[in-house]
């Protein structure tokens, strides 16, 4: 049997073993975010385009609200991207470099949790992988127009759909354009304009979404990027930049990588292949690399860019080990220590096992860990303080993932009216994420049609809270008795009524304290 064909059935075999695995880890805060996100279809949300919210919808509207459902399009996305990215390789540098290509992949432990996890890097890098070949295969019909054109500019604007890093592509293509004689009279040819009026007709639903919200995405692009703040070098965030790439690709592959790239830099010029790829990488990692001198950004933000320089780091260690022992040596162990972190990654239980304490919170799992547990424990706590008081409480989380989480696994999800999340989050003047763009606590109605309220205090601009007066218990999982600000003042009196701890194979796993809030009064402006 070829042995492309043995590639096809590991990977078939990977990805039944990841759609197994999903229905068996709880959901991790951000996709139990995006899950209400789903139940809120939108244009647009407060920090990425519909992608994820729209690819979730889909899977539990297929296989109901349950952790498979929310991310049964993850392992298949993770089959997807390896497979245009074996196609591409084989293409440019042959079967076998592709064929290591496709294995390499699955053995960094940033992509194997991308292969069970549902957020939008999932989507953003196989649209990204998927725009990488469609523009290769235009170039290759060059100067002839070919329909690649268009089919890239709409793969980058699905991409740009699900995380807007994907529109540098765009910036990539015109940039490889410019600089290789060979094609700059494409930029004088239908072809790539036409890929522009595509990709921009894909960002009119979150262009629209933002011109009816204050712009509210780019704000928060700013705060997110550090630039609303003067700019400043710290000697220690470029150096925490490259240890988190280190961490999560595995050091021997990062290394690699390293090595691949500023060989492939120094001979750009010289093979067309090496420029292509890295046309597709230097623009995001240049970005970033800036933006670490001030601030060190989340190592999967670089992910896409990491797509093309892992075949240039293929073809290079192939070639090197052929020829050089050492370097033979080196990739073995490389690809080695990637399987082996990418298991931890994806049971970290075998360190226990071992004899290692892994406190849960070095754990990166522990984010699917303890939710139902929690969900559980506050449930029973709100039905007896409503027995105790005979009155009906709502829920607000500390923040979003709290929030969300318990949206997602309480067993009495109740909404206060349509469009009503089950947990709320502190009130707030300012806008901080996609809850404050759904009902809320703290929001004024319309007063139906003939109602009196028996207190004008209650009443604004002709309306009425309808949470004036209540209760609602405030949880918490920051350690200690720390409340929100906002809550402290928006109710008469707050007080702890329960503290659980969370254990996990007798190691603490999650604190979650529960406090009553009393008689909600609303903030004073």
């Amino acid at each position: 049997m070829k042995p492309r064909y043995w590639l096809f059935a590991f990977l078939a075999i990977l990805t039944l073993l990841r759609l197994v695995t999903i229905g068996q880890l709880e959901l991790i805060p951000d996709e139990s975010y995006y899950y209400l996100w789903s139940q809120h279809p939108d244009l647009s949300y407060y920090s990425k385009g519909p992608g994820v919210a729209m690819a979730i919808l889909a899977s539990t509207a297929l296989f109901g609200p349950t952790e498979f459902g929310v991310r049964f399009f993850s392992p298949l996305l993770g089959l997807g991207t390896s497979l245009l990215l074996f196609f591409l390789a084989r293409r440019l540098y042959g079967e076998a470099i592709a064929l290591w290509t496709a294995l390499a992949i699955n053995v960094i432990p940033i992509f194997q949790a991308g292969g069970l996890l549902m957020t939008i890097d999932p989507l953003s890098i196989f649209f990204w992988a998927a725009a990488l070949l469609s523009c290769w295969l235009a170039l290759e019909r060059s100067p002839r127009f070919s329909l690649y054109w268009p089919l890239t500019g709409l793969l980058i604007g699905a991409g740009f759909l699900c995380k807007y890093t994907n529109a540098m592509q765009v910036l990539s293509i015109f940039l490889l354009l410019l600089a290789t004689p060979r094609y700059r009279r494409e930029l004088a040819r239908p072809g790539f304009y036409v890929l522009l009026v595509l990709f921009a007709a894909c960002t009119v639903p979150v262009f629209l979404w933002n011109s009816r919200h204050a712009w509210i995405t780019l704000l928060h692009l700013r705060a997110r990027g550090n630039l609303d703040s003067r700019f400043s070098v710290h000697i220690g965030e470029p150096v925490l930049f490259l240890a988190e790439h280190a961490g999560v690709y595995s050091p021997l592959i990062f290394i690699g990588m390293l090595v691949a790239f500023w060989h492939a830099v120094t001979r750009s010029t010289l093979r067309f292949k090496n420029r292509y790829l890295l046309f597709f990488s230097v623009p995001l990692l240049l970005l970033y690399a800036v933006l670490s001198l001030k601030k060190a950004g989340e190592p999967n933000w670089t992910a896409p860019a990491f797509l093309s320089l892992g075949i240039l780091t293929v073809a290079f260690w192939y070639e090197k080990a052929r020829t050089t022992p050492w370097a033979a040596r080196f990739a073995v162990a490389a690809l080695a220590t990637g399987i082996v972190m990418s298991l931890v990654v994806i049971n970290p239980d075998v360190l226990r096992k071992a004899g290692i304490p892994l406190p849960y919170k070095w754990d990166p799992s522990s984010r699917a860990r303890g939710w139902a547990t929690m969900a559980d424990a506050v449930d029973a706590a709100r039905h007896q303080f409503e027995k105790s008081t005979g009155r009906p409480v709502f829920l607000i989380g500390n923040k979003y993932q709290t929030a969300a989480s318990l949206s997602f696994y309480l067993p009495d999800k109740r909404v206060e009216g349509p469009g009503h999340p089950p947990v709320y989050i502190p009130e707030s003047q300012d806008f901080e994420n996609q809850f404050s763009f759904w009902p809320r606590y703290d929001e004024f109605v319309a007063l139906p049609a003939g109602y009196k309220p028996a207190d004008q205090y209650y009443t604004e601009e002709q309306g009425i809270n309808p949470f004036i007066g209540r209760d609602a218990l405030y949880i918490s999982d920051q350690e200690g008795d720390k409340v929100d600000s906002a809550i402290r003042s928006g109710f008469e009196q707050v007080e702890m009524i329960a503290l659980y701890q969370i254990r996990r194979r007798n190691l603490p796993l999650r604190t979650i304290g529960v406090f009553a809030c009393h008689r909600y009064r609303g903030l004073s402006l």
